[in-house]
């Protein structure tokens, strides 16, 4: 039976991610009993590590991590799963930036992780806002998160788009927004408050390289997220889903799922 979670040594409850939100989350992701993506993820595990000042410890190789996930999420009998990887900081009153980091990780079983996944139902709120500096980028403690989840769940959404301070269009509670207009697919800027995500930079790196729409990173007002024909919503800790509706609109989805089947043969 697979252990409900995994942590570096023995758990100390008092740490600093549990009274200060002291961590940094990055997934990674397990198709048909592999790792995939493991380099991108752990390169932005890395990144993550470092905008936090955190003292990375030299044990964290690549090839540390693919053994740590093999052990105890593969060949644990995982098929398909997200991995869920928290890095933070122990307690400490001395120099937090030579603190001692520990690990957490679990695992989601999920359906194959480059498929989509159940549509999703939107809008957008308006009275709180995600920022668009250095660390707005990375997966930190963001209040504006739980806000934002606890509001989709009393309005029986299944997420929100969130705005940065200059009322334009940065990501959602769970991931990056992709919305496609003809040939044209518009994403957030990451100046504008979206994710680094590696399981969206390897669906758009593969859509540029097959032609198969044309790729722009932009600034989008709210107002944009309906003249979309189609939006997707691509999460590392949800997996792809296509969004059908916000507010009075639907979209469709079938430019998108064929994009995304593409994508997924590329894997074979």
């Amino acid at each position: 039976m697979l252990n409900p979670f995994f942590t570096s040594g023995e758990f100390q409850a008092i740490n600093r991610a549990f009274l200060s939100g002291d961590a940094v989350e990055v997934s990674f992701f397990v198709r048909n009993s592999k790792l995939i993506m493991a380099e991108e993820c752990y390169f932005f595990l890395m990144a993550s590590m470092r905008k936090m000042r955190m003292n990375i410890p030299l044990s964290y190789t690549l090839e540390f991590f693919e053994r740590l996930f093999q052990e105890n999420i593969i060949d644990k009998g995982i098929f398909n799963g997200i991995i869920r990887f928290v890095a933070y900081r122990n307690f400490t009153e001395e120099l937090l930036s030579k603190a001692e980091v520990s690990y957490y990780f679990d695992v989601k079983k999920i359906g194959d992780v480059i498929s989509l996944q159940k549509d999703f139902e939107m809008d957008m709120i308006k009275e709180i806002n995600v920022n668009t500096n250095l660390l707005s980028n990375i997966r930190v403690h963001c209040p504006e998160n739980i806000y934002a989840e606890i509001y989709a769940k009393e309005n029986d959404l299944d997420d929100v788009i969130l705005l940065n301070p200059n009322k334009r269009i940065a990501r959602s509670i769970f991931g990056n927004l992709l919305f496609l207009e003809g040939n044209l697919i518009k994403i957030p800027k990451q100046t504008e408050g979206a994710y680094i995500s590696p399981l969206m930079e390897n669906f758009v790196t593969f859509v540029h390289q097959r032609n198969l729409a044309q790729i722009v990173e932009s600034e989008m007002i709210g107002f944009e997220s309906q003249k979309a024909e189609e939006i997707l919503m691509v999460s590392d800790t949800k997996g792809i889903s296509p969004v059908t509706k916000i507010r009075n609109k639907t979209f469709g989805k079938e430019r998108f799922s064929e994009m995304i089947n593409e994508w997924k043969a590329s894997f074979q």
